[in-house]
């Protein structure tokens, strides 16, 4: 695979991410109507932030692949990246598309995981990679605490307690 081509496929890892979370990401009524903590950031520092990690974690997946030992590393990073991608777009879907930040809550920890599984495993072979991770990591770290808080200020969720609890 030519240089060009593992950068496009880097960059268009965090392009699909990005672009596929965003478009699930509706900041409307619902949203609006959220109690959320004191510690949330603006709204409007969520889209910077995400621009920065994904360029990370996109020069995270092109350092480690070429630094991958052979082809079952190789395979091996666009797996953990494949399945990080899907986590993440999963979590928008879940918390702003179907409104159920309490299974976002759930699934966020898999995320985590993954992103824990990435920086653990690209160590050993491209330790830049990894710490490339890092902010990601962390911020996906904060957003749980976020999304338990949501949980916490809102719940429950979904239609059993949209019919039988009261919102005041």
């Amino acid at each position: 695979m030519t240089l060009a081509l593992e950068i496009a496929s880097a960059v268009g890892w965090g392009l699909v991410v990005a672009g596929v979370g965003g478009a699930l990401t509706r900041l409307d009524s619902w949203y609006d109507g959220l109690k959320r903590p004191k510690l949330q950031p603006p709204d409007w520092a969520f889209g910077p932030a995400w621009t920065v990690i994904l360029a990370l974690a996109a020069t995270s997946a092109l350092l480690a692949w070429r630094n991958a030992p052979d082809d079952a590393a190789r395979m091996l990073v666009v797996a953990l990246f494949g399945v990080n991608g899907a986590l993440n777009i999963l979590w928008n879907l879940l918390f702003f598309t179907r409104k159920r930040p309490d299974h976002a809550l759930v699934e966020v920890v898999f995320l985590w995981l993954s992103i824990l599984a990435a920086v653990v495993t690209f160590r050993t072979f491209s330790p830049v990679s990894s710490w490339l991770l890092a902010p990601y990591l962390v911020w996906v770290g904060f957003a749980s605490y976020l999304n338990l808080e949501i949980v916490r200020l809102n719940g429950p969720f979904g239609a059993r307690a949209d019919k039988t609890i009261p919102r005041v």
